[in-house]
């Protein structure tokens, strides 16, 4: 959430923010409840101070025997006890609905992310690889899955719903070997420490990130607990120091996880309803950094680039963009999107987020560091992203390694992870 200090001191800056980002919340409401607050909590300070001079008054009088005055004060500040008890009341009704509002108002973002209504307005940063030329017309995963014995959708209709897929043989083993590989980079080269992390979450952790309350439809609950199935292992990761001040000689703090991720898809509006690109349930694997505030832009681009080093040593041509306003997700003070090429559909898709939420998520939960030079503690900034997402990426290797024979080439970098396998042959 946002400091109050920036909507009482600038509500403008605000309510640009919001016509910018194509976001609606009722930011006039939020200022009359904040304003009726701190009013009552004025009045309330003062009938309090007049309430402890009567009753010090009262002691006098009876000490100096005038009792019929002692008692007429008496019944006058038990009449300022109920006036002090409504008002207490009317502050608390205040407050909660201050704190409602205040959960419906998005993250500033950053002055160098484009402004714009949707993804049209998305700003192409730069461009790696190039695209493979076949002389054969490619084939989309959805056809190439099944045909390798790789992918079954029909029995995974039957077994839950549409929007879940079943691996098997060589898909179950390409996509875990995609997995070993991005935590083995992660970890051994990025500075990673790997995180097993519960796969259901409560919902001061759904809070604390920014899923809940705004996002409450896109989740999984489990039925008479207040446990959610994980909508990404950004809520655990993020959560695991909710509540808790670091020393500043701990940061950066940086933890990775590969977990399966549900998500009702809710308002996703029928995109992408064949093959692997939007699941309910599906593997990712994420990176989350705990930061000081002076460094968090710098470590955006430095997360960027342990996601694109996952690309680039699966040599998949990509491109990095950067959201407009109207694209940026509720929490994101600025997002690179990596878009990993697809052949058989001829565009780029989304394969990876990476993304700076700056203090945004550490009011939320709670997330401050000690400076090491002594002084008040601060809050955190923390930054997330997708290393990657484990079918997408699954999905970027069968369609760009494809051969005209139907075959599909393993990547060098996986074939250890396969048992040296080259080539996914068709059964």
């Amino acid at each position: 959430m946002l400091a109050r200090d920036l909507f009482r001191n600038d509500p403008e800056r605000i309510r640009t923010m919001l016509a910018e980002r194509h976001t609606e919340a009722n930011l006039d409401r939020l200022l009359e409840v904040d304003a009726s607050w701190r009013d009552v909590l004025v009045q309330v300070e003062e009938l309090k101070a007049r309430r402890n001079a009567g009753s010090k008054e009262i002691g006098g009088l009876y000490r100096e025997g005038r009792q019929d005055q002692a008692e007429e004060l008496k019944t006058e500040m038990s009449t300022l006890g109920e006036e002090i008890k409504d008002l207490e009341g009317r502050a608390k009704g205040f407050e909660a609905e201050l704190g409602e509002l205040e959960l419906q108002i998005p993250n500033l973002f950053d002055e160098s992310v484009p402004v714009g209504v949707d993804e049209d307005a998305n700003r192409v940063e730069r461009i790696w690889g190039e695209h493979p030329e076949f002389d054969f017309e490619p084939k989309a995963h959805w056809d190439l899955g099944p045909e390798l014995g790789m992918v079954d959708f029909e029995r995974a209709a039957k077994i839950a719903s549409s929007r879940f897929a079943v691996l098997r043989g060589k898909g179950a083993a390409l996509e875990r070997a995609l997995i070993s590989y991005m935590l083995d980079v992660h970890t051994g080269h990025h500075g990673y420490t790997e995180i097993i992390p519960p796969y259901l979450v409560n919902s001061a952790s759904l809070f604390g990130t920014g899923q809940l309350p705004k996002f409450a439809d896109d989740l999984f609950r489990v039925k008479d607990f207040d446990l959610y199935l994980v909508p990404t292992a950004e809520v655990p990761l993020t959560n695991l120091h909710r509540d808790e001040t670091l020393d500043e000689s701990e940061l950066p703090v940086r933890y990775c996880a590969s977990t399966p991720c549900f998500r009702a898809e809710a308002g996703s509006h029928g995109r992408d309803v064949r093959g692997l690109i939007r699941q309910h349930q599906f593997h990712k694997v994420e990176l989350v950094q705990f930061v000081r505030p002076e460094e968090s832009w710098d470590r955006l681009e430095e997360l960027c680039g342990h996601a694109e080093a996952v690309l680039q040593g699966l040599e998949l041509p990509y491109r990095v963009v950067t959201l407009a306003s109207g694209d940026l997700g509720f929490s994101a003070a600025k997002t690179y999107d990596l878009e990993v090429w697809l052949p058989a559909l001829g565009c780029y898709r989304e394969i990876s987020s990476c993304t700076n939420f700056t203090d945004f998520q550490a009011r939320r939960a709670h997330l401050r560091f000690r400076p090491s030079q002594g002084g008040k503690s601060r809050h955190l900034h923390t930054l997330n992203g997708s290393g990657l997402a484990a079918g997408r990426t699954m999905v970027a290797v069968l369609e760009n390694y494809q051969q005209a024979d139907g075959s599909v080439v393993v990547p060098d970098v996986l074939r250890p992870y396969m048992g040296g396998l080259e080539v996914i042959e068709p059964q």
